[in-house]
């Protein structure tokens, strides 16, 4: 009953994990609407913004939503902002994010040259193989090694890791710091229109119990 009448092909998920259906621009528009209904204390929801923004600077792909939830959660923010908050680490938002931990992590621990986005993606692909690789080789014939690995920690990871979570920490501070107000704002028009919605109601109510007690002294 509720299943597509056209199911989509692996292409188009892929596609739409890429660029969205209505576009990236929708998608923010739809998160920043979620963000600002979600019924908690604004600097909760701050918080746990500014979790999820921190957890994108980070290389723990596959992983940002328990960090989200876990940073969130250490903070005492609102974990479902932390999640919703995740969606900024997007592809078009990635390879910016990568170039920039990456080249603060690799100055800070004095590694020598710069590395492109593409061949940073393309060395965690290649750990993720070598990984997979040897956890077939717990169970099966084939010898397990660690060529890529080693290299990849060493380059890329930590480098990735240690640049990540200075930026992402700056990122999420100065996120809590202009979200707060934004989230405070939007609740008090929202209790100010409730608070009308209210009023209007009653004085209404008040309306037809007068009409009703006027026909009554009338007859």
């Amino acid at each position: 009953m509720f299943k597509r009448r056209k199911p989509r092909s692996y292409g188009r998920i892929a596609t739409e994990m890429i660029y969205p259906r209505g576009g990236w621009r929708r998608s923010s528009a739809y998160i920043a609407h979620r963000l600002r209904r979600l019924p908690d204390q604004p600097h909760r929801i701050a918080r746990g913004v500014a979790a999820g923004i921190m957890v994108n600077f980070t290389p723990l792909f596959g992983f940002h939503f328990l960090s989200a939830a876990a940073v969130a959660w250490i903070i005492r923010g609102n974990i479902l902002a932390a999640l919703l908050a995740t969606f900024v680490g997007n592809p078009v938002t990635l390879p910016f994010i990568a170039l920039i931990s990456v080249g603060l992590g690799r100055h800070i621990l004095g590694l020598e040259g710069e590395l492109s986005p593409q061949f940073i993606f393309h060395e965690f692909t290649k750990a993720t193989g070598e990984l997979w690789h040897n956890a077939r080789a717990l169970f099966g014939p084939e010898e397990m090694h660690w060529y890529n690995l080693g290299d990849f920690m060493a380059q890329v990871f930590w480098p990735y890791m240690v640049g990540g979570v200075i930026v992402g920490t700056v990122a999420g501070i100065i996120t809590h710091y202009l979200t707060v107000p934004i989230f405070l704002a939007y609740q008090r028009r929202r209790d100010k229109k409730m608070a009308e919605r209210i009023a209007r109601a009653a004085a209404l109510s008040a309306r037809r119990r007068e009409a009703a007690r006027a026909d009554r002294d009338q007859g």
